[in-house]
């Protein structure tokens, strides 16, 4: 039985998390499942496709998913398990797990529950509920990923705000915290890889200060060599996460390749 080596994008459709999508498929000849939470199938897919010259549309799956809804993870998993050939050795090669949302509270009396729980929601909890659901894509073996001699990659974006020892500059109080939660996770199932004897390793990603939605009102605030555009920084991260060995398992590391500090 051959080896079907896949990636997984999630979220997939805006910003880095859809510049990240494109240049898988224009980078390798994985197969990519990505999600989306609204709009048609049809519509998302040739948003996705639009600016890329010969590539297989058919290496391209979409999957419904909303990261606040657990019954949709969980659905879109069983989607996933469903779409993936009988006839081959299925496993999950390299994932991004995209998800973040960005408050920057720069006193404790700008803090809100409400905008609090729904920072924690979309930057730690749904990275939870997505190794619940879709950990078991992973190789079982060392064996199986041997076949392809290249590691599987579990990968969080996350942000140099999550580090605690560079925290020099105070601020964002939310954001920094679900940041530094979300290593927590990075690490705590790196072990859990490592006592399964997976040929699987999780680490975190921060890719700079992206040009999206997410950091745009601060652009002013940024030098422009230090504001990346979305393609830039897929092309670096892609190319980290593909240097890592065994040895940089559970570090979060930077587009650079640089390891950011606990």
């Amino acid at each position: 039985m051959g080896a079907y080596p896949f990636a997984f994008v999630c979220p997939s459709t805006r910003g880095l998390s859809l510049a990240l999508t494109r240049q898988l498929l224009r980078t390798t000849t994985l197969p990519v499942y990505a999600t989306y939470r609204s709009g048609s199938p049809g519509a998302v897919a040739r948003d996705i496709l639009s600016p890329l010259k010969d590539v297989d549309k058919s290496r391209l799956t979409l999957i419904p998913l909303d990261l606040t809804r657990e019954d949709t993870i969980a659905a879109a998993a069983r989607q996933l398990s469903d779409s993936l050939p009988r006839d081959q050795e299925s496993y999950l090669h390299t994932a991004f797990m995209t998800g973040g949302v960005l408050h920057a509270e720069k006193r404790p009396t700008d803090l809100d529950t409400n905008i609090i729980q729904q920072t924690f929601r979309i930057n730690v909890i749904s990275h939870l509920l997505l190794i619940k659901h879709f950990a078991r894509f992973l190789p079982k073996t060392r064996a199986v990923a041997a076949d392809e001699g290249r590691l599987a990659k579990w990968v969080h974006v996350t942000a140099r705000l999550g580090s605690v020892t560079d925290n020099k500059r105070g601020g964002w109080y939310s954001y920094r915290a679900s940041k530094a939660a979300l290593n927590q996770v990075i690490k705590t199932f790196d072990q859990q890889l490592q006592q399964g004897n997976s040929q699987a390793i999780c680490v975190g990603i921060h890719p700079g200060t992206v040009k999206t939605e997410l950091s745009k009102p601060f652009w002013g605030n940024i030098a422009k060599r230090n504001l990346f555009e979305p393609n830039f920084a897929a092309e670096r991260i892609v190319e980290v996460i593909e240097r890592l060995e065994l040895a940089g398992r559970g570090k979060v590391w930077d587009w650079a390749g640089k390891e950011v500090p606990p």
